[in-house]
């Protein structure tokens, strides 16, 4: 523990002050950390990290050491109880800010924005300071915002800058502005980049919802808002129908990279690949289930028997069905027995012939 014999008697007085309270700023701290830690997940707000601490008394005396007579009382010093909240984009910084102007008293005077400090020449770390206050606690807390790279370049420039206590030579000076523009600009970017995704989702999903499948790409995107239609519950349910068999609903997402391999390009071609195919599927499932009797089936039968009916069709034969099981499935040697089996089971089938 740091000596504070040393320090005056108006400054020992906020420091026993501190000593007795500590208990309570600890509790106080862990539940306005719990307070802010729900009300940022029910705005919807993802951060990277919510970390909180009070005050070690080391610091404390440190800072009552260069600027005790500042402070008429310990009430005075608005970091005891300290949070930070870093987040992943730049823009969401503001939202977290919006947040907390709801959910604490905010003290204007005394916060600052450091992204408005920045002249247009130069670069530096980027946050947002807020002290704020809440009825029942007398004390004022600081947060401060930022996001994950600017919280990279404070503890860079620390690091670099402040612990050695030895004036950095120019040419290092320039090499850290240096890469704290890029770090600034790869966080405008990053928003640039959220903001047109988010914008390209919402027009794939009008696109989708009207219809127009032909002007939507395949991709993760798109396909996941298609199977929303639940393009493939019919042929499920005429499948299941074979043995009165219920539906057990699966994720049908890791048939993606099987349809781009077909040569599908839009969801339109989806669309009628599942057209074209689903009479070979629904033969195929015939042939699979009408021995057994199973009573439940998975809703990935479907979208799996069109792209063995579309292999097959296609002339894949063994190889391509052994590679799209590989694909789907994960590789495994019973794969090519699956593989060899469906193809000699398939050769006679209806659709196989015509």
């Amino acid at each position: 523990m740091a000596d504070s014999h040393h320090l005056d008697l108006h400054c020992r007085i906020i420091l026993e002050e501190y000593q007795e309270n500590l208990p309570l700023f600890q509790q106080k701290a862990e539940q306005l950390h719990a307070l802010l830690k729900k009300t940022l997940a029910d705005a919807g707000l993802i951060v990277a990290s919510l970390e909180y601490r009070v005050k070690a008394e080391e610091s404390l005396i440190g800072k009552l050491e260069l600027k005790g007579a500042k402070y008429k009382s310990l009430s005075d010093i608005t970091d005891i109880i300290g949070m930070r909240v870093i987040t992943f984009y730049a823009d969401d910084v503001d939202k977290v800010a919006s947040a907390l102007d709801r959910l604490f008293t905010v003290d204007w005077e005394n916060s600052v924005d450091k992204r408005k400090l920045l002249e247009t020449d130069s670069f530096g770390y980027l946050s947002l300071h807020y002290i704020c206050s809440v009825e029942d606690f007398p004390y004022r807390f600081e947060i401060q915002i930022r996001t994950v790279l600017q919280h990279a370049w404070a503890n860079i420039n620390h690091d670099t800058g402040y612990k050695s206590g030895v004036e950095i030579p120019k040419r290092y000076i320039r090499s850290l502005s240096r890469l704290a523009g890029l770090l600034e600009l790869a966080d405008e970017e990053f928003s640039k980049i959220r903001v047109e995704l988010t914008d390209y989702r919402r027009r794939v999903q009008q696109l989708v919802a009207s219809g127009n499948l032909d002007e939507v790409p395949l991709d993760g995107d798109s396909f996941r808002n298609y199977l929303e239609l639940k393009p493939f519950n019919a042929l499920n349910k005429r499948i299941a129908a074979v043995n009165q068999a219920e539906i057990q609903e699966v994720t049908l997402m890791p048939y993606l990279p099987a349809f781009l391999e077909l040569e599908c390009k839009t969801l339109g071609d989806v669309s009628r690949l599942i057209k074209t195919y689903s009479e070979g599927a629904f033969q195929i499932a015939c042939y699979q289930l009408g021995l057994t009797d199973l009573d439940i089936v998975s809703s990935s039968i479907g979208p799996q028997n069109v792209c063995f009916a579309a292999i097959l069709k296609r002339g894949g034969g063994q190889a391509g069905i052994t590679h799209f099981l590989d694909q789907v499935n994960g590789a495994s040697d019973g794969n090519a027995i699956m593989a060899r089996i469906l193809v000699e089971q398939a050769a006679n089938l209806p659709f196989m012939n015509q």
